[in-house]
């Protein structure tokens, strides 16, 4: 007979930086019941093309919700809370979060048109059951407001899942991390620590955000013309730091961008922002003297859609930045973005503007712990066992090895699908269960390897050939073919090399026997393999290939 037991399942976010999907079972493994931890998205890039956002596979949750009791948010970023719209209506379970996170994700449901997923505010020391376990809330620190650790308490013994964190000593928004309630759970003893591992290769401290508050005032003081500055807009610190620092210097703040002006309201809406923090409007932002207004543009990370890369084309309807002017990037380069950074930078050097980034000064620092903040983790808590998260393999691997030095007496870094049991006799990795991608394409949500996205991807690289041709009642050629390319240096418009193709095709179609004319699915393969002859001898590649056969009769 199969015994009880503890299990740990990320379905996200381990293995990689992004839409994290972390699961916890209490039972036998025909019985178990569930709670969830996080359901975040990452973006789709070149690879992916026309993706919007990209989700962890829910699949085999979906098989089990009924045994699940609720999903818990640490916090609102969206590689953690990116998915709840999308995936907690058919999950079915409540949803738990903290004020300012339900508050983004309120606006998330409300914008899918979602109104049946009961969202639950709680305190940020909230303590509650769900099933099995004991759930409370524990007071981190990291680059958005109400940043939680949870703390699960079970039969088996205590989990501290950390989500992200950092420790900043003197945050300038919100309080410092709840050190007394970790080092009291460290005293009762934690089975397992699940934790952030983003910076476990960067020694020393992250830093604190009231060291680039200072470091901000005194840069923004010095400089002349209209400035600007971006930051990711969820850093409601940084966004605070910034307009204080344009207040020191007799700037007014305009906000610039959707996601700037929606995560302002949700700081607004749940009394995070400082009495008094005023804003003007873009209309009137332009008719201030240049060197009393600051820009507050969403774009760090060369979003194409953003405001900075409107300002940076000169598309922008309320903001002309020239000579004189000077665009801070507040942030970092998020691997993977550098070369649509690189490339808005430079475009708004040709328009004469300044550009200073964190390689200029000091104008950013880490939302996530390096290896003192992690030790000093370690110290408070003191976990028998360390499971790594939220990293690629590099990251993992080199956080449990870290572990074993910091005292832990096991250590597993896990990857997505890996079946964990934490006790009893844990950590090991009991099973491996379906674990993948789904893709957000417009209203549809495909599954990984879709044709869809095979035949873009496979657009972008080689293009696409159309070939229509008509047969008529003795299955002979009636009138030429007629092709349509696109994407391919050949066959875009009638000259020789279209023509020799369509001498191909003909001459392929006519060596068919009559009985195989007939049938439209051979004439249609018959077309395609002169198409793929012609293009791997005359270009090396192999576009997609379309045929259309109508006949006449």
């Amino acid at each position: 007979m199969s015994k009880k037991e503890l299990v740990f399942l990320p379905l996200g976010g381990s293995g990689e930086i992004g839409m994290n999907m972390n699961l916890y079972g209490i039972g036998t493994p025909a019985n178990r019941q569930w709670v969830m931890i996080d359901c975040g998205v990452m973006f789709g890039d070149l690879s992916t093309p026309g993706i919007d956002q990209i989700c962890p596979d829910p699949s085999y949750i979906l098989e089990e919700k009924e045994a699940l009791h609720g999903l818990l948010l640490t916090h609102g970023h969206e590689d953690h809370i990116g998915a709840v719209a999308l995936l907690a209506p058919r999950l079915g379970c409540p949803v738990f979060a903290t004020p300012f996170t339900a508050a983004l994700v309120r606006r998330k449901l409300e914008e899918a048109g979602e109104t049946n997923v009961d969202l639950n505010i709680i305190e940020i020391d909230a303590r509650f059951d769900l099933g099995p376990f004991d759930v409370e809330y524990v007071t981190l620190t990291h680059s958005i407001p109400e940043p939680n650790g949870i703390i699960l308490r079970t039969e088996f013994g205590t989990v501290l899942h950390t989500g992200d964190w950092k420790i900043d000593p003197k945050p300038t928004l919100g309080p410092v991390v709840d050190a007394a309630t970790i080092k009291k759970l460290g005293d009762e003893g934690v089975l397992a620590m699940v934790c952030d591992s983003t910076n476990v290769l960067s020694a020393g401290s992250s830093g604190s955000e009231s060291t680039v508050r200072t470091s901000l005032t005194k840069l923004i003081a010095k400089q002349q013309g209209r400035v600007a500055v971006t930051t990711f807009a969820s850093n409601v610190s940084r966004v605070v730091s910034i307009c204080e620092a344009a207040a020191a210097a007799d700037r007014s703040v305009c906000l610039l961008g959707r996601s700037m002006l929606r995560i302002v309201a949700a700081a607004r809406e749940t009394g995070l922002l400082p009495e008094g923090l005023s804003f003007v409007e873009p209309k009137d932002a332009g008719h201030l003297p240049r060197s009393h207004v600051l820009y507050l543009c969403t774009g760090s990370q060369g979003e194409p859609r953003a405001a900075l890369a409107r300002i940076a084309s000169d598309a922008h309807r309320d903001l002309t930045l020239s000579d004189g002017d000077t665009v801070i990037f507040s942030s970092k380069i998020i691997p993977g973005n550098d070369r649509e950074i690189y490339n808005l930078q430079n475009d708004l050097v040709d328009l004469g503007v300044k550009v200073i980034t964190e390689k200029d000064e000091f104008v950013h620092v880490s939302g996530h712990p390096c290896r003192d903040e992690l030790k000093m983790m370690y110290e408070w808590a003191r976990p028998k066992i360390a499971i790594p998260v939220h990293g690629e393999a590099r990251h993992l691997e080199e956080h449990a090895e870290f572990a074993y030095e910091l005292g832990a007496e096991e250590a597993l870094a896990p990857r997505n699908g890996d079946l964990i049991r934490l006790a009893p006799d844990g950590p090991e990795i009991i099973d491996e269960v379906p674990a993948g991608r789904v893709y957000v394409d417009g209203d549809l949500i495909l599954p990984d390897g879709a044709a869809p996205m095979r035949d873009r991807r496979k657009l972008s690289f080689a293009g696409i050939v159309t070939v229509s041709l008509i047969l008529d009642v003795r299955h002979d050629l009636a009138g030429h073919v007629e092709i349509a390319a696109s994407g391919t240096p050949l066959a875009a418009t009638r000259n020789p090399d279209t023509e020799r193709l369509i001498e191909q095709i003909e001459d392929a179609v006519l060596a068919l026997k009559s009985a195989k004319r007939e049938d439209d699915e051979a004439v249609a393969l018959c077309v395609k393999r002169a198409v793929r002859i012609f293009f791997d001898r005359e270009w090396g590649k192999r576009p997609i290939i379309s045929t259309l056969v109508h006949r006449l009769g």
